[in-house]
């Protein structure tokens, strides 16, 4: 089965796969977030083309592990997102993703300017490993 991670953001929806072993998360693109909430031809494409069978969205919780007002909107956004693909969704823990992504970017010599659209797929990425590394010690 093929996963498909969404670090949903205000702006922009950072977007990873799984293969369809479900071992190995990569880093697919990023999307205006208006077009993934409205369903637009762009999302529709990475769909197609990904065939996912779940989303994996990332939820945003405190350091103490709360869910905050952030968390509840994209439990909404995920909801709106999984009813009109027809797509199931689950959550996974997104703390510190999109630091650990900044930092790598950092290290492979990107600036903030250059980086600022690939945070979000690699974010994405790193949290659906985690989800799936999980996923196998069960």
């Amino acid at each position: 089965m093929r996963v498909m991670a969404l670090d949903i953001g205000e702006v922009r929806v950072g977007v990873a796969v799984s293969d369809p072993g479900e071992r190995v998360a990569s880093p697919v693109c990023v999307l205006p977030a208006a077009e993934v909430q409205a369903g637009a031809k762009s999302f529709k494409r990475v769909l197609e083309d990904w065939e996912p069978e779940l989303l994996v969205c990332g939820l945003p919780l405190t350091l103490a592990g709360e869910e905050g007002p952030q968390a509840e909107r994209i439990r909404g956004v995920a909801a709106a997102i999984s009813e009109r693909t027809g797509i199931p969704h689950v959550f996974a823990d997104e703390r510190l993703s999109s630091a650990e992504a900044k930092r790598s970017l950092r290290e492979k010599g990107y600036d903030e300017k250059s980086m600022r659209g690939k945070v979000d797929m690699i974010a994405a990425s790193l949290f659906l490993q985690s989800w799936l590394d999980e996923r196998t010690r069960r």
